[in-house]
């Protein structure tokens, strides 16, 4: 039975533990012995060394038919996601041996499932990238080439789940950074509702759009993983639940919304014709496809590189070298907080760090920051618009299939690979990636992704539609 754990999905899993056909100890040796194998890909900082142990708890509830949809599962954890008494560094050397105090709320429900934690995950430095190149202890691997990038910053998790090294995984998107991966990973990845899953116990970068989504094999995994992750938390003010929205109904044949010139502009034309023919075949099972226009949505990616450094720069004074992680010693108070914080911050933060301090400066706040915020705003009153026209809009997930490793050195080419993401965390709405076909890139074929966003708690448009999508 343990030849077919690979190919299972997490329902199947369920099935199987809750009849007796396999345990939940031999599934998780199964993936911990796919991780140790998979070990030259770098998707984890850590295995647990403990998970067998968790996995016989899980046993003993399962037989005493005390299961739930996610007990006995082996799950990966980004590594800015807080499990107590575990280490969590965000992939910086600054919390290299910070050990969490507390459980994230995700990491609370996950436990009260009786969900198998097997590994950290390894993610760009405090989630600043789009390659999982910037972790300060390894680069990450596509298991599709290890020669190109998995995507980031969650580029581990996607990495664990796509090698069979986890049969789920918990990532965190800011701009794009579950969703990005999991399209360059051939797997599928959920960026929730701004509220839907607490934040409490997520090391944040952004806090006005961080949001911690699961990932998976398919849409059904996803859709398991979520509904048990989500939920009011009193300790992040930020939660929502299903009444604090009007929950988008959902229909069997959706109209879809398509910003054509949006998407035309400077994208793959091999990854441009899978989409398009995506399209086709949704249109051929009697959905509707719109052409729509979204004035505002170009301006996406520059006030989100306004808004998020501001942010980031705020969130990362709180880590300073004095309370806990990297200390280096200086002259003074002063030289302690320069050396400690430049040689624990890596190139990409400290770059952010710098800019978010610009930008939030007298003399550059309404000049950058304040109209940020307010384009933010303008972005927000187009989705609102189309969306009462349209069930959900379609784009690629990203521009381009996984690029090779280093092949990115400057910025701004990095940053641009979040410009069909970054949209959905400005406004806050739900987006998922769903795997279609793969295209040949320098002898390689890569996946691609298609990327679906909804309204406000429109999970459920985003999984019957996904559902649709991976079945071509």
């Amino acid at each position: 039975m343990s030849n077919n754990f690979d190919k299972m999905t997490v329902k199947d899993m369920r099935k199987g533990l809750n009849a007796g056909d396999f345990s939940s100890v031999e599934l998780t040796e199964h993936f911990l012995k796919n991780a140790k194998n998979n070990k030259n890909l770098n998707a984890y900082l850590e295995i647990f060394d403990d998970a067998v142990e968790h996995a016989k708890a899980a046993d003993v509830q399962i037989k005493g038919g005390k299961a739930m949809s996610l007990t006995g599962i082996p799950i990966a954890l980004k590594d800015n996601i807080l499990i107590k008494g575990k280490t969590a560094s965000a992939g910086s050397k600054i919390l290299e041996n910070y050990t969490a105090t507390y459980d994230a709320f995700v990491v609370e429900k996950l436990k009260d499932q009786g969900a198998v934690l097997i590994g950290r995950t390894n993610m760009d430095e405090f989630a600043m990238g789009s390659s999982t190149e910037n972790s300060a202890f390894a680069i990450t691997r596509n298991p599709y080439d290890k020669t190109r990038v998995p995507g980031g910053s969650s580029g581990g998790s996607t990495a664990a789940v796509a090698s069979n090294s986890a049969a789920l995984a918990l990532g965190s998107d800011t701009a794009g950074s579950i969703r990005q991966p999991a399209a360059f990973c051939g797997v599928v990845g959920l960026k929730p509702t701004y509220g839907s899953v607490s934040r409490s116990g997520l090391i944040a970068m952004g806090s006005s759009l961080d949001v911690i989504g699961p990932i998976g094999k398919c849409v059904d995994d996803v859709e398991i993983a979520y509904n048990a992750i989500r939920g009011k938390d009193k300790a992040d003010s930020t939660t929502i639940d299903d009444t604090t929205f009007d929950i988008p109904e959902v229909s069997n044949k959706m109209t879809i919304g398509v910003p054509r010139d949006f998407v035309s502009s400077d994208i793959n034309p091999n990854v441009l014709e899978k989409f398009e023919k995506t399209l086709d075949a949704l249109k051929a099972c009697g959905h509707t496809i719109k052409d729509i226009t979204l004035p505002y949505l170009k301006y996406s990616l520059a006030s989100y590189y306004i808004i998020m450094p501001a942010e980031a720069s705020t969130n990362l004074a709180r880590i300073d070298g004095m309370r806990y992680g990297f200390h280096l010693d200086g002259d003074d108070l002063l030289g302690d907080y320069k050396n400690s914080r430049g040689e624990g911050f890596g190139r990409e933060v400290r770059r952010r760090i710098l800019l978010g301090a610009h930008v939030l400066s007298s003399g550059y706040y309404d000049a950058y920051y304040g109209k940020a915020t307010a384009v933010r705003r303008f972005i927000k009153e187009d989705f609102e618009k189309a969306f009462r026209d349209v069930d959900v809009i379609a784009t690629p997930t990203t521009p381009t299939p996984a690029f090779k490793i280093g092949e990115k050195a400057d910025p701004l080419s990095m940053y641009l690979e979040d410009i069909f993401t970054v949209p959905a965390n400005i406004v806050g709405i739900p987006g998922i990636s769903v795997p279609i076909e793969t295209i040949e890139e320098g002898g390689s074929n890569l996946p691609v992704g298609f990327q679906m966003v909804a309204p406000l708690l429109g999970e459920e448009r985003l999984f019957k539609l996904g559902k649709v999508v991976e079945s071509f």
